[in-house]
């Protein structure tokens, strides 16, 4: 909201200068956004009257005028503006004045020259030139009564200072500049100067005939009947003056009055042409497929949801936003009927967005305007009305169906001060209130309020106690240090970082991506197999319907990006949030109630495993290039791997991750249906895991390094075919418990023989078909002393014979 400052000065004018003032406001609640002149600076520009007017003799657009600016003798100034005539005054640059600066940012210096062979002896303005509106049609025009030789800045008060204040939603009662200064008036101590709005003598009894048929779009209406209006009037100087510096052009008088009231009280009108209605007014809600023409030029189709006010043939008004086009006044409209009503704020919210338009007064209705004052308002325009365009008024209309019932808000002295943390007596308390014109009943420790009628933001508690901190003035709150004792959080020693987990992926190769948390409802089914993902009510794209429960989608998007802008490698991934259906979570300061929320983290490598070398061909990436990569970011954890199937994974290229035997995520290629449907050309590879088990770690334990050599022995043993490198191990691990000599065992090959040419026959000890030889090098130590064969050799024999009861395999001959 912008207004002047010696506006809000007529009202409340404290002894404080513009930018204290400005300071003041901001401290309590009102912040200044912009406090700026009026015009910027110049000098030695003064009112001239122009007496003599004269064709140039060598120039067919420029006049040569003989200007009075005060210093007895007439000025000789050559100007080219088409309203240059005798008898009107305006601004004079003399001989020396600085102008505003121009486009080149410095000030422009009149001298005296000369114009076509005559001389000037300084410059007339327009109102661009001086920078106080972009109108360069002419000189700029000043009132009759200008005392010449006068500073123009004195004269037209362009010292004073235009307030641009950033208002919150809750701020209703400061959209007015009477609502601010009465702000003032509380904060400064300073008097409320609240002036009387006489009513308005009246000259005939005639009322127009209204029926409100929607208590709950409007609460009261009042209007009043003005006849034999002269529309074609100027708007006096002094409106359009305030009004510009509000930011609102000049349109017409009665526009220009409606919308003066509206800046200084808050409460927006409307005023219709009488002669256009037919009939009487009904404000209802509208009805499905009626249109209406609006005042911008705007044609809207209204359902049952918006507000409007029709007349006997069809709608005439969007109910608290905008007036009609049918029965707008114009320059011919001899009879008007002025409207202003409260509008309640629940049923014009969201209205004007909803054609993609705001107005000042939607702005003001849907946050709360004072439904106590719309007689007064009345009163006010009709003063103003029939002081500028003439007139009579008629007897006013006011029906009051239902207003707000302001509820009786406590405030505890007690609590006051403990939520502000300085110590507050009741008195204190009880005094801010009163400044701000409040009824209050005292109890014993309590006060009462019932929040006055342009009050809509007092609520609860918590709105008094906000109302005496500013009231106080923040900058009077004491400086109180913590009271509890400041102790750091350490993160147990078992425990790393999210950003250390980011920290080891990337050093892995892959790239961080964040992604939005809400996906396509496809994704969700596809890949994650979800069928009934946690779905959002407003979302901000038809596209982004549902929260995610897998990360592996937002992965495939990113990928897909990279690869239209022909990436030749992507190695990416994610730690982010999932939202998945868990009936046992209930609602914490954390948590949402059925809705699980872990942390996990995800990554995808796609092309080849290494960028290209000069000593080899790159090779694709792998299954097994990321399970290394996974196994590098559990370390020193070591995971096992068990095949499993998963909504996004190849089938047969897919394997669930195990930590100590609890599964905590997927590996696999991309499913090869979904590659296709992605357009792939190769599969990428994806791995998602619970973010909590890859933070977890083993506290390191210091063990000595060994003072006494290793023995090695390798076996070579003959098992079927479907045996895993897994159950090898894990027979050996069981075989060698009983000794707690092996220390580690490794497998370095793995022998399939050649098929046998029809008619040959096998060698004796020859691997049958559906057999394989797995070579596993068997590390054996001690702590105690260095090992015999004596000693490796039962525990080598223990572990051949544990191989053959569980995997039935035999030593190779």
């Amino acid at each position: 909201m912008q207004f002047p400052e010696s506006w809000l000065r007529e009202f409340c004018n404290p002894p404080l200068d513009s930018a204290a003032l400005a300071e003041t406001l901001t401290m309590g609640g009102f912040e200044v956004e912009e406090r700026r002149p009026v015009a910027p600076p110049f000098t030695r520009i003064v009112v001239g009257e122009i007496k003599e007017a004269e064709q140039h003799p060598n120039a067919d657009r420029l006049r040569v005028c003989q200007v009075d600016v005060g210093q007895g003798a007439l000025l000789n100034i050559v100007c080219g503006a088409p309203n240059a005539r005798v008898g009107i005054k305006v601004p004079c640059a003399l001989v020396g004045a600085e102008l505003p600066p121009g486009e080149d940012g410095k000030p422009f210096l009149i001298k005296l020259g000369k114009l076509r062979g005559v001389e000037s002896q300084g410059m007339l303005c327009s109102a661009r030139e001086l920078k106080l509106s972009e109108d360069h049609g002419g000189l700029l025009e000043l009132d009759a009564d200008a005392p010449i030789g006068a500073d123009v800045r004195d004269v037209l008060k362009l010292d004073d200072a235009l307030l641009t204040l950033k208002l919150t939603p809750n701020l209703a009662h400061g959209l007015s500049v009477y609502g601010v200064a009465r702000e003032l008036a509380a904060l400064t101590g300073a008097p409320l100067k609240t002036p009387a709005i006489a009513p308005v003598a009246t000259s005939f009894s005639d009322v127009l005939p209204v029926k409100v048929e929607a208590p709950d779009l409007c609460g009261r209406f009042s209007g009043r009947i003005v006849r034999g209006v002269n529309t074609k009037v100027a708007t006096p100087a002094w409106m359009v003056e305030r009004l510009a510096r509000c930011g609102q052009r000049s349109v017409t008088p009665l526009v220009d009055i409606s919308n003066y009231v509206m800046f200084e009280y808050g409460q927006p009108s409307h005023i219709f042409d009488l002669d256009k209605i037919h009939g009487g007014l009904t404000v209802r809600w509208g009805k499905a497929g009626e249109q209406l023409k609006l005042l911008n030029g705007t044609t809207i189709t209204v359902d049952e949801k918006v507000g409007v006010i029709a007349d006997d043939r069809e709608v005439e008004s969007l109910a608290g936003i905008m007036g009609g086009d049918a029965t707008s006044v114009t320059d011919d409209t001899r009879n008007i009927y002025v409207e202003a009503a409260f509008w309640w704020p629940e049923a014009v919210q969201g209205r004007s967005r909803r054609f993609n338009f705001s107005t000042d007064a939607g702005h003001r209705y849907e946050r709360g305007v004072d439904p106590s004052r719309t007689v007064q308002i009345i009163e006010r325009i009709t003063q103003l009305v029939v002081e500028i365009c003439g007139g009579e008024a008629g007897k006013m209309d006011d029906q009051t169906l239902r207003l707000p019932e302001a509820a009786p808000v406590t405030l505890r002295v007690a609590r006051a001060a403990r939520v502000i943390g300085m110590p507050l007596t009741q008195a204190q308390c009880a005094d801010a209130l009163h400044r701000l014109g409040f009824e209050i009943t005292e109890g014993e420790g309590t006060l009462t309020v019932t929040p006055p009628p342009h009050r809509f933001d007092l609520l609860i508690e918590e709105d008094l106690i906000e109302e005496v901190a500013r009231l106080i003035g923040f900058n009077n709150l004491p400086t109180t240090a913590p009271l509890a004792p400041i102790t750091a959080r350490v993160r147990p020693e078992a425990q790393r970082s999210r950003f250390a987990v980011r920290r080891s992926v990337a050093a892995l190769g892959y790239q961080e991506t964040i992604n939005f948390s809400f996906v396509e409802a496809h994704w969700e089914q596809d890949l994650a197999g979800n069928a009934n993902p946690v779905k959002l009510l407003n979302p901000i794209a038809s596209q982004m319907s549902v929260m995610r429960s897998s990360l592996l989608g937002s992965l495939l998007q990113v990928l897909k990006f990279n690869l239209d802008r022909k990436a030749p490698r992507v190695r990416v991934f994610e730690l982010g949030r999932v939202f998945l259906r868990d009936d046992s979570v209930v609602t914490t300061d954390s948590t949402v109630r059925g809705v699980n929320q872990p942390m996990r983290v995800a990554g995808l490598a796609w092309g080849d495993a290494e960028a290209s070398r000069w000593d080899g061909k790159p090779q694709r990436v792998d299954f097994y290039d990321v399970k290394g990569d996974v196994e590098a970011l559990l370390a020193p954890r070591v995971p096992t791997f068990e095949a499993a199937e998963h909504p996004a994974l190849h089938p047969g290229r897919s394997a669930r991750v195990l930590l100590d035997g609890q599964a905590i995520g997927f590996i696999g290629e991309l499913h090869p249906r979904w590659r296709q449907k992605w357009d792939f050309t190769q599969a990428p590879v994806l791995f998602e895991l619970d973010l909590d088990a890859v933070t977890a770690r083993p506290v390191p334990v210091a063990q000595p390094v060994p003072k006494l050599q290793a023995v090695e022995r390798d076996i070579a043993v003959v098992v079927a075919e479907a045996v895993s490198h897994d159950a090898l191990m894990q027979a050996i691990r069981a075989g060698a418990s009983a000794s707690g000599l092996l220390r580690d065992a490794t497998l370095f090959d793995i022998y399939r023989p050649q098929p046998l040419r029809e008619g040959a026959v096998a060698a004796p000890g020859a691997l049958a078909p559906g057999e394989k030889s797995m070579a596993v090098r068997l590390t054996f130590q001690s702590d105690a002393a260095t090992l015999t064969d004596e000693q490796v050799e039962p525990a080598v024999r223990a572990i051949v014979e544990q191989l053959g009861a569980t995997l039935g395999g035999r030593l190779r001959g």
